[in-house]
């Protein structure tokens, strides 16, 4: 319960600090730059490392990835179909294409499933979330961006990326059993701990409530896919298709059903998409998703 609680205590913050005139109006872009430069490269280094591989696995991993290829069909399609801007496109295929499948998802799955639920909600942010945001994600920001960047130049961009980097560093330790020492651990989960604080005040200081904004009908689009369509989807392949019933394919489930990932949000608005649409998929799914998760959980557990 205190996860949530301190959810709406960190985006109160930033809208808060709006309104404190010595505070800098730009803040936002460090805060940014230190979850996406430090934040997440110590998380990847913390957690990969200790995963142990089942071709089971590949359940709970194949949800991010999954859903960011149904994201982007289906927006590049009605992009391309009503004459969006790129922008705006690139906004929706990232923010509801990945889910906050970790500060979110991380408390609310070991509320329902405890300590194995989360040995699945790790595959699902780690390997998936986490890999798909350093790839995909990164490709689509920079297409979507600039479209006049060549592959190589793409590429280039990807391979830098100090998450990814980071990323692949982990599973080199992972291929060899090799592990950093505990007080090394205990520096990297703390420095990671700080992904989610500094990136909900930076998605306070960014939120606008705009009545007349041209972004609702976007924005009601966005997380009824991410919220409604992407569970939607996994559910049908992985219970429907693929006759799958465990607590690991609830889990992946409950997993893709999160609000969007804020660090999905802190890549757009680095590149320019949409940031104002990007804070409002955060700031307004966030607290929608507690209502669609209980949806999704009766669905699960008692139909």
């Amino acid at each position: 319960m205190i996860n949530f609680i301190l959810i709406f205590i960190y985006l109160f913050l930033g809208l808060l600090l709006q309104h404190v005139k010595w505070f800098p109006t730009t803040s936002y872009k460090l805060l940014n730059k230190i979850v996406i430069y430090i934040c997440l490269p110590a998380l990847a280094l913390y957690y990969i490392p200790k995963i142990h591989w089942d071709n089971r696995l590949l359940f709970p991993i194949g949800v991010a990835w999954i859903a960011f290829v149904f994201s982007f069909v289906f927006f590049r399609f009605l992009g391309k179909r009503f004459n969006w801007s790129k922008k705006l496109t690139g906004c929706l295929i990232l923010t509801a294409g990945l889910g906050n499948t970790s500060f979110l998802g991380f408390p609310i799955i070991q509320a329902l499933y405890g300590a194995e639920g989360m040995k699945t909600a790790i595959l699902v942010d780690q390997p998936g979330t986490f890999v798909v945001l350093s790839t995909l994600g990164i490709l689509v920001a920079t297409l979507y961006s600039r479209g006049d960047q060549n592959g190589g130049q793409i590429l280039k961009k990807i391979l830098i990326f100090p998450p990814f980097v980071t990323f692949i560093l982990a599973c080199l330790l992972n291929v060899f059993g090799f592990d950093f020492q505990d007080w090394i651990q205990f520096v990297l989960q703390k420095v990671g701990s700080g992904v989610t604080p500094l990136a909900l005040v930076s998605v306070g200081l960014q939120l606008r409530f705009e009545s007349r904004s041209q972004h609702w009908k976007f924005l009601g689009l966005g997380l009824f896919f991410k919220l409604m369509m992407t569970p939607a989807i996994i559910y049908l392949l992985y219970v429907v298709v693929l006759k799958q019933n465990s607590e690991m394919i609830d889990v992946a489930i409950m997993e893709s059903a999160m609000a969007p990932m804020i660090t999905a949000s802190i890549l757009a608005t680095t590149h320019g998409l949409k940031p104002r649409l990007s804070s409002m998929m955060i700031g307004f799914g966030i607290p929608l998703s507690f209502v669609t998760l209980a949806f999704w959980y009766f669905i699960l557990h008692f139909i």
